[in-house]
């Protein structure tokens, strides 16, 4: 099967089920990812306050957002007069399987860093 066609609405509401699920991740992401660049920071400053070797550079790989990717797509199909829109296998997998080229690196590095960090996302902000 290489194409699909499917209701607009229902497809709407599963890509914004997906941006959602992706953006509350990347928002604890962001928060755990601050906790450990403070920690980095605070090490670096305590090295250098005890006459050690002053590094100049924390090295830590930033929280994937792809809110906007999501975003695009929800327009799109907002915006759409069609009752009925035709995925093609690619298209599906991103749209419904929640399956991006980045996703995998997204969401692992995502959950590395939500797991630093237990309280809510919402003293969070995407970047």
């Amino acid at each position: 099967m290489n194409t699909v066609k499917v209701k607009r609405e229902e497809l709407l509401a599963k890509v914004r089920s997906n941006r959602d699920a992706h953006r509350t991740l990347f928002l604890k992401a962001q928060g755990g990812y601050s906790k450990l660049v403070i920690e980095e920071l605070d090490r670096m400053l305590q090295d250098a306050k005890d006459g050690l070797s002053i590094r100049r550079s924390v090295t830590l790989t930033e929280p994937s957002n792809h809110v906007k990717d999501y975003d695009r797509v929800v327009t799109m199909l907002e915006m759409s007069v069609d009752d009925t829109i035709t995925l093609d296998a690619q298209d599906f997998d991103r749209y419904v399987m929640d399956s991006w080229d980045w996703s995998r690196f997204a969401l692992a590095t995502n959950t590395a860093y939500a797991d630093e960090v237990p309280h809510a996302p919402g003293q969070w902000r995407e970047n």
